[in-house]
């Protein structure tokens, strides 16, 4: 496979065939460096040596009554971790301020539930409002990340200012059963459908590591392609203590590298972002910012993560350059 004329390919904006995404993810160790040198060609052509950081903020924890078999917040973990009720929105405010000191331009806020009532939508919406309104925060772009939502609630957001809709897919469809019984992927689906009918922005990505199978992965991937997800966050999997998955197989560093280099040569004009787990990948951490263009920083839901002055020293050390906030 010759991996340069798949960059171009992606570049013409043509989707590679299934056979071309599949030698993406199963490349030898001898063509790993061809194949992240197509993704970095892709990702440099939209994105140049940028590196978008955004801060994530728990803002509900650990009471979700759904059993998501690799979430340490799901009613079937046994994880200990910190139970909350949906944080007031000063505290909401504060967070997306300690966002800003940290230099990062995106605010993503999560909750652990199936999906956002109408009064957590009213919650969460004034503090959107407050940091919109706020000269210091206002240029941040907004993700929520709600759960399960109809078109009306996402209609709602869009009012408020919030920019994104986190919904990932996690994996392909008909490994989907095996990972969750409490809904469906159809039903993921059918969120991010409402988001964008709502004229929203969509963030929708997914998890290496659960036990899926390379036609999983690129089920995902082709599945993103067709919704037109702008912002694909790729985790890998945190085996945490009282989850169900926590005896998974380690993620081999290079084929966390080959997924995302996946999701940029399927998804070219994405954003990918380099998610949970990326930390587990060592001296190969710098490389996901061949085919991964955003990081977050300060940590994840409910585990740490790196802070904002370390990711800054790697990623300068790695010739890229922090992106700074645009003028509003």
């Amino acid at each position: 496979m010759n991996f340069s004329d798949l960059a171009s390919k992606a570049l013409r904006d043509e989707a590679l065939s299934r056979d071309e995404a599949r030698a993406v993810l199963c490349a030898s160790s001898n063509d790993f460096e061809a194949v992240m040198e197509a993704a970095r060609s892709v990702r440099e052509t939209y994105f140049g040596r940028r590196v978008k950081l955004c801060l994530l903020l728990n803002a509900q924890s650990g009471i979700c009554p759904e059993d998501c078999s690799y979430c340490s917040q799901s009613k079937i973990s046994t994880a200990p971790v910190e139970k909350y009720r949906l944080l007031a929105p000063e505290k909401i405010v504060e967070r997306a301020q300690e966002a800003v000191e940290a230099g990062a331009t995106r605010f993503c806020m999560a909750i652990a539930a199936r999906g956002a009532t109408e009064r957590d939508i009213q919650h969460i919406g004034q503090a959107v409002e407050q940091i919109k309104s706020d000269p210091k925060t206002a240029h941040l772009e907004i993700c929520t990340s709600l759960g399960l939502l109809n078109e009306q609630k996402c209609q709602e957001l869009k009012r408020v200012g919030v920019d994104y809709v986190n919904h990932n897919l996690n994996t392909g469809p008909n490994f989907y059963p095996k990972i969750c019984s409490t809904h469906t992927f159809s039903d993921r689906l059918d969120t991010l459908r409402n988001v964008q009918s709502a004229g929203l922005s969509t963030c929708a990505g997914g998890i290496v590591g659960l036990g899926e199978s390379v036609d999983d992965l690129l089920d995902m991937a082709f599945a993103l392609r067709e919704l037109g997800v702008t912002s694909i966050p790729i985790n890998v999997l945190l085996r945490i203590k009282g989850v169900s998955l926590e005896n998974n197989a380690p993620v081999p560093g290079l084929h966390a590298l080959q997924a995302m280099c996946l999701m940029r040569l399927t998804n070219p004009r994405a954003e990918v972002r380099a998610a949970a787990g990326r930390e587990k990948l060592g001296e190969l951490q710098p490389r996901v910012l061949w085919p991964a263009n955003s990081l977050f920083v300060d940590g994840y839901l409910t585990t740490p993560g790196e802070s904002a002055a370390t990711v800054k020293a790697w990623v300068e050390a790695a010739g890229f350059e922090i992106e700074t906030p645009v003028a509003v």
